[in-house]
């Protein structure tokens, strides 16, 4: 099995050795494609007004200066034309990506662009900053995500389907075991917004989330992240709101029936 590593931390962060790790324990043909620079937050963004460029940063292994979209499409499209990769492996990301958080991954978009060029792809992130020692347990997903990969990649996956997998903030043998799940909702009062000053005196700007405990909902990844639980959320690229998208059906073609009428 040939399977493409990415990320969006970066083709220096830790989370990607760990990632690294995982793949050679499931195969033999294991290359890295990562972004040169951090790309947290970047989503699913392409790079289309400049060229990209890449460099080989060791055995297998490349630096892209890009998005982890751009990543992953150098990786299928030029690293490994020879040979497409079996598998995608996007993370693990320095930080959980639970409900609204795909929208804004890198991480998530990594596997995105996977799923779309027909590759089976997954998206691991580890909750960080609950450990009341400071800890950040990378050994979880080390231990943990090797059997959990296999047993995804024995199940079957809808097409344009990738899987998004996240960590609690425990040590290995503290995990209470493995959830299927829903994509959670935040409480968006965790985000703020905060001015500082240049040593010129002009006003600068941080986007932040306040890391916080709440009560969400049973079969959300955010419930089975705060109850000790692996979450596994299978995220579908069609957008599409099927319910609403009936309704409008119906209004619409009574709308149009109407104006057709006025106009003879």
């Amino acid at each position: 099995m040939r399977i493409l590593v990415t990320n969006d931390d970066g083709a220096g962060a830790h989370g990607l050795s760990v990632l690294h790790q995982i793949a050679k324990a499931l195969s033999d043909d294991v290359w890295i494609v990562a972004p040169e620079m951090n790309q947290s937050g970047a989503s699913h963004a392409l790079t289309l007004q400049v060229p990209l460029r890449y460099r080989e940063i060791g055995e297998r292994a490349f630096a892209v200066r890009g998005t982890p979209a751009d990543c992953v499409i150098m990786g299928i499209k030029q690293v490994l034309k020879d040979k497409a990769p079996d598998l995608v492996l996007s993370g693990v990301n320095h930080g959980s990506n639970l409900a609204e958080d795909v929208t804004y991954s890198g991480t998530i978009a990594g596997a995105m662009e996977g799923t779309l060029l027909g590759v089976r792809s997954i998206a691991m992130s580890l909750t960080i900053g609950f450990d009341p020692d400071g800890k950040q347990h990378w050994k979880t997903p080390l231990e943990h995500g090797p059997h959990l990969v296999e047993q995804l990649l024995a199940s079957e996956w809808p097409a344009m389907t990738l899987m998004n997998i996240n960590y609690p903030d425990l040590a290995p043998g503290d995990v209470k075991g493995v959830q299927a799940t829903r994509q959670g909702r935040r409480d968006q009062g965790g985000l703020h917004i905060q001015e500082r000053a240049d040593t010129w005196g002009d006003p600068y700007f941080w986007v932040g989330f306040e890391r916080r405990r709440s009560d969400p909902p049973a079969g959300t990844d955010l419930r089975a992240i705060a109850d000790g639980f692996i979450s596994v959320t299978p995220l579908h690229l069609n957008l599409t709101h099927e319910t609403t998208r009936a309704g409008l059906e119906g209004v619409l073609s009574l709308e149009g029936a109407k104006r057709l009428k006025d106009a003879g």
